[in-house]
């Protein structure tokens, strides 16, 4: 599992908004197809440093190197912003689907636009992907016409269609009912068997102790425990962690 070349390498990474410290000089990597979950309470900082593994943030000290580019230089072109976003797909929360397209042409779009991709070629992938996900059958409707799963399968589909090598998972399930979070979970875990590099920041606890090879708890801004996921949830060794397990009745 581990290699000598890392996906990400975050080195001392800080994270300010003004005068509030989000990450406050966090070190890690994540190893090429590994599948890491982020857990910790909220505004603990997961998200953030999440979004600064693929640039929506940028950090203010430190080192991060995402896919071999370096995201902490300060002189960053719009032609490595696009490299990274092509090579690390996200998945947020809310879908972010565009309501006046078809399933299909939200999965078409950037294809055509940012890897300059044919109609054809590009309907053809999404069609693969959409399959994958188990919503071939939506290709033609709008996003408005699904529910939540759907909507999220849909989302993971189009990230796939950029050929990834990261996928970034934002917390994918807590806009969900809870009978729609299986459909999507099942989904990430074809993903990991497949051995695609995953981060994903959940309260999916049993999702990270049976698909994540490691996990990372994140306390008010640091990295406060990590380790393989089984150990970390079964056996944590801070007070607060376990405090946060059993918050959630996991320990």
């Amino acid at each position: 599992m581990h290699s000598s070349n890392p996906a990400i390498i975050f080195e001392n990474i800080e994270k300010n908004f003004g005068s509030l410290k989000v990450l406050k000089g966090i070190s890690g990597e994540i190893n090429r197809g590994e599948v890491v979950a982020v857990i910790g309470s909220s505004g603990c900082g997961k998200s953030t440093l999440l979004r600064c593994f693929n640039r929506l943030e940028t950090i203010n000290g430190g080192r991060l190197v995402v896919n071999d580019i370096p995201l902490h230089q300060r002189k960053f072109s719009s032609q490595q912003l696009r490299q990274l976003r092509t090579q690390v797909g996200m998945v947020f929360q809310q879908f972010n689907l565009f309501p006046h397209l078809s399933v299909l042409d939200n999965l078409t779009l950037a294809q055509q636009k940012v890897l300059g991709k044919s109609l054809q070629e590009s309907v053809q992938m999404a069609e693969f992907y959409l399959d994958k996900v188990g919503v071939f059958d939506k290709a033609r409707a709008y996003p408005e016409q699904l529910s939540g799963g759907q909507k999220q399968r849909v989302a993971i589909a189009r990230s796939l269609c950029m050929n990834p090598q990261i996928m970034l998972f934002d917390e994918p399930t807590s806009a969900l009912d809870p009978e729609l979070v299986g459909e999507v979970l099942h989904v990430m875990q074809k993903l990991a068997t497949e051995g695609m590099t995953m981060v994903v920041v959940t309260h999916e606890m049993q999702f990270a102790r049976e698909v994540a090879n490691r996990v990372i708890f994140m306390d008010n801004g640091i990295v406060a425990e990590q380790g393989p996921a089984y150990e970390v949830l079964s056996h944590p060794q801070s007070d607060r962690l376990r405090a946060f397990l059993s918050r959630l009745n996991i320990y």
